[in-house]
């Protein structure tokens, strides 16, 4: 789950070494003094150095710290024991790194070491953007896919395409890697060539790229079109980062100027990010000098230091505001701002719950870390952070809680919108705080959203109808398959918003899928079954040619219209419109 963090980098220590010999006497000296140093370090905020996975409270009484020298003196005996006597090779940099990591376990689930290449990564999406080859992948049961090319980036320009199988990547077989293989091994230094080796349906033999990496743009804002007339929608799911401002005030100028006269504001999924970048964005909305976060730490957060809205001429439209159970942190900081100034509605489902705030710690060597320093707080006093003193690491990412499996209660009724303007509290929440126009909310469990909606779980039945629809799509748009010739994609058409007779899924595709589905029993998919989920079958089958022909973004479009969410966000936006004039005006709810 990505931090709330601090633009600024403070820098702990600088060495000039490009590169470090990990094997070396000298590094061994200095990943003991490194180590010892932790120890000391882990010892004081109460913690043991191991790969511990549950967060518990731990004393603070001084009786149970040691002193340092004692501490040190134990781990020095514990390396030169392990140094004289262990039998294989000693990683000295992977003992180091599980050292750093171990220590900071024992602080909160937030406070991160990160390795050369993770640290890159991180810089690299702050940046919002990244050296590879522009791309948009996808892991099906056989491999891993290209889904779409990113206009303007070298893949485009070489044609790689929809439904391409990548086989191998600078010779090595890639054919059993996860997505997350492939994208690490073709990310590379700006300027370096990667050879891809792909499968392309249609083509005999394999083909091969080799692609210049260059600089791939990595927006914030993955979406903006008119979801209807005039009504806007914006999906900024894709973090907070260094653009993410400008992402958005671009994408609201060309809305406004197709017509838009209220909007959808998608957060679901978002991880978070800078915390200027979510004080910025929530000032979109917010009148000038009105709350967005306050934020209180320990060094120079002792007295909270309060961020106000500081946007000239916010937008006044209504606005609904999109969450999901992976909305955390900077997200949550915009939705919880929205939510207690009244500005607007948030639909959806519980977020994530992370009310804490890292700062970036660059280390020797090019590695860093992320370390709690504070905690944020919405405008009216909210701390949305989730407990994380007992339970598992897995249970607190994966919120495995019995919360989160409970059928919604007490859905707002948008007959009457205004009166049950209060979510009802989650077990072992916060205390109750009154907000804009009197309504009253609970902190201590993330955004609780004014209209619940759960998302529709994908049964086993569906997941292979959808992977069924990838792979007959691959032979749609080769235009492979005898009658449906004018379906083939000879090159995607960037930057179209699909109309309903683009591609249209009717009856002659229909049974041509169910001929596929038929043919290919390693699907497990079999024609009675589409014919029993006829909708969500031509919903997938239209998404996938969709994206062929016109790009990632215009097929994640299709799914859009028939999400549920988003159809409930479209109803709310009036209730949102009364909000915010009821807030206007200073009446109080009842």
């Amino acid at each position: 789950m990505a931090c709330v963090i601090f633009q600024a980098m403070e820098v702990a220590r600088h060495l000039e070494e490009p590169t470090a010999d990990y094997s070396s006497p000298a590094f061994s000296k200095r990943f003991l003094l490194t180590a010892t140093g932790i120890i000391l370090i882990a010892a004081v905020f109460g913690g043991t150095v191991g790969s511990t996975r549950r967060f518990t409270r731990t004393s603070t009484s001084v009786k149970a710290y040691r002193a340092p020298e004692e501490i040190e003196r134990d781990y020095n005996e514990a390396i030169a024991t392990i140094t004289s006597n262990y039998s294989g090779e000693i990683d000295h940099e992977k003992a180091t790194q599980a050292a750093i990591q171990g220590m900071l376990s024992t602080l909160d689930p937030h406070s991160m070491y990160f390795p050369y290449n993770e640290f890159r990564k991180l810089k690299e999406d702050q940046d919002s953007r990244f050296y590879g080859i522009g791309v948009t992948i996808v892991q099906h049961r056989d491999g891993v896919y290209v889904q779409s090319a990113v206009e303007g980036t070298p893949a485009a320009r070489l044609g790689l395409r929809y439904g391409d199988r990548i086989l191998e990547v600078d010779g090595k077989d890639a054919r059993d890697w996860t997505s997350e293989q492939v994208s690490k091994n073709v990310r590379g230094a700006r300027g370096e060539p990667v050879t891809l080796k792909v499968e392309r349906v249609g083509s005999e033999a394999p083909l091969y790229f080799t692609i210049v990496r260059d600089s791939v743009p990595l927006p914030t804002v993955r979406n903006s079109y008119m979801i209807r007339p005039g009504t806007g929608y914006i999906g900024l799911t894709g973090g907070f980062q260094r653009s993410s401002d400008d992402e958005l005030r671009e994408a609201m100028k060309k809305l406004d100027e197709q017509g838009m006269r209220q909007l959808i504001l998608d957060l679901r999924g978002n991880p978070g990010g800078l915390l200027d970048q979510a004080i910025e964005v929530a000032g979109e909305f917010l009148p000038r000098g009105q709350v967005v976060v306050s934020v209180k730490g320990r060094t120079e957060y002792s007295e909270p230091i309060v961020y106000k809205s500081s946007g000239s001429d916010p937008a006044t439209v209504p606005l609904v505001i999109l969450i999901n159970r992976n909305t955390a942190s900077a997200s949550e900081i915009v939705a919880g701002a929205i939510q207690d100034h009244g500005r607007g509605l948030i639909v959806g489902e519980t977020s994530f719950g992370k009310g804490l705030v890292q700062r970036i710690f660059p280390l020797p060597y090019n590695t860093g870390l992320t370390l709690t320093t504070a905690r944020y707080y919405t405008p009216y006093g909210r701390s949305l952070q989730r407990d994380y003193s007992s339970g598992s690491l897995y249970d607190y990412y994966t919120r495995h809680d019995a919360e989160v499996d409970k059928p919604a209660q007490n859905s707002r009724n948008l007959d009457s919108p205004l009166a049950l303007a209060s979510p009802t509290p989650h077990p072992q929440t916060g205390p109750a705080v009154k907000t804009a126009a009197g309504r009253v909310f609970y902190g201590g469990g993330g955004i609780t959203p004014d209209i619940e909606v759960k998302e529709p779980l994908n049964s086993p039945e569906r997941l292979r109808i959808a992977e069924a629809a990838f792979h007959f799509t691959r032979q749609l748009a080769a235009g492979l398959l005898p009658g449906l010739e004018n379906y083939k994609v000879d090159k995607v058409q960037y930057g179209k918003n699909p109309k309903q007779t683009d591609f249209a899924i009717n009856d002659r595709v229909l049974d041509a899928f169910k001929n596929f589905v038929k043919s290919q029993s390693e699907l497990q998919v079999t024609p009675s079954q589409v014919d029993a989920d006829l909708e969500f079958a031509k919903l997938r089958l239209r998404q996938e040619i969709i994206t062929a022909a016109f790009s990632n973004d215009a097929g994640a479009r299709v799914l859009l219209d028939g999400d549920t969410q988003v159809l409930r966000a479209l109803e709310a936006l009036p209730d949102a419109k009364r909000l915010a004039e009821s807030v206007k005006s200073g009446t109080t709810l009842g």
